[in-house]
């Protein structure tokens, strides 16, 4: 898609339920605000994206201040009123199984069964992002050792699917290239045809299994603008998160980009329940309909045995939208 064809693909996605239902007319979404909204940014040099990365991590510029903003006043300037109303929200849980399971048994399934309990309890669909393998020592890339998922492994999947659970792939065994944390990746450093191969082994395993992700949840949040063709070729949506912004700069989420849809989350959505629900409020009362996601880990609320997850649910449930109905949003956008 050309750049002009992505920004009216994004246009759609923001008003994708009215466009649906006839409540705008297409024509509409030209107004300045929308355009505005959805322009998308280039992917900036080296030098530029230090800079935007250091304003991001000042708080200069992220999520609730700059993109449900624009994405509110554009909805806002077509629907006046009738926009009012929280966000759509979407929940993204990384990751099953956790990448450190092999090693720190207290990850292991049983403690995500619990998390996935509390979670179905409380009546909120969500996203998770799988791993086709697990890998020893994940964050040291000289180490060996690993495995596909096992029968365990994937009976807990089917469980999950007949649960709703909606599922994105992982990377393929979640192991780091480099030996330094800030740094950590497993897709950057691959030629394209060595990422393809990579995403490819673990897209055909997961099929094997009657999981066919059409998110991907990049490991480590963290690829480059030059892989950017092998995963949209992939996938409908790709996502990121606080690490991206060094990797490719900070970019409003979510927007099209060359016909597939990037959707980072950032901070403060981005992070343990207990300081999501210090900032949930904004969303979920002017939030304007606005696709929005929070992002979780789930080995993070064993701290406090859910305790925080389950205060942060009860209070979000009413506004989580299934990810098949953003799927089916961003099926549509592309289409019109």
């Amino acid at each position: 898609m050309s750049r002009a064809a992505d920004e009216r693909a994004s246009a759609a996605l923001l008003f994708s339920d009215e466009l649906e239902t006839g409540a705008v007319d297409p024509g509409a979404l030209s107004r300045p605000e929308v355009l505005r909204a959805v322009r998308s940014r280039r992917v900036w040099s080296p030098p530029r994206r230090f800079v935007e990365r250091k304003r991001y991590e000042r708080g200069g510029r992220g999520y609730v201040d700059d993109s449900l903003p624009a994405l509110r006043a554009a909805r806002r300037a077509v629907l006046g009123d009738a926009a009012a109303g929280p966000a759509r929200l979407l929940v993204r849980v990384d990751e099953f199984p956790n990448y450190d399971s092999l090693d720190v048994p207290a990850h292991g399934i049983d403690a995500y069964w619990r998390f996935h309990q509390v979670m179905r309890d409380a009546g909120v669909p969500y996203l998770v992002a799988v791993q086709p393998a697990l890998a020893h020592q994940p964050l040291n890339p000289d180490a060996t050792g690993g495995r596909p998922l096992d029968d365990t492994e994937l009976d807990m999947l089917a469980r999950l699917r007949a649960d709703g659970v909606a599922f994105a792939q992982h990377g393929y065994d979640h192991r780091t290239r480099t030996h330094h944390m800030p740094d950590n990746t497993e897709l950057q450093g691959h030629s394209d045809a060595e990422l393809a191969a990579l995403l490819d082994r673990g897209l055909a395993f997961l099929a094997e299994h009657d999981v066919r992700p059409a998110v991907l949840v990049p490991p480590f949040n963290t690829f480059t603008a030059r892989q950017w063709p092998v995963l949209a070729r992939r996938y409908a949506v790709v996502t990121g998160g606080p690490e991206s912004v060094s990797r490719i700069g900070y970019h409003r989420t979510p927007l099209f980009r060359d016909g597939t849809v990037y959707a980072p989350c950032y901070q403060p959505l981005y992070g343990h329940a207990r300081t999501i629900q210090d900032v949930i409020e904004e969303p979920l009362t002017s939030g304007d309909g606005v696709w929005t996601t929070i992002t979780l880990h789930w080995e993070w609320e064993l701290e406090d045995d859910f305790a925080a997850l389950r205060a942060l649910l009860e209070r979000i449930a009413p506004a989580v939208r299934p990810w098949a109905d953003f799927l089916d949003a961003v099926e549509r956008a592309r289409d019109r």
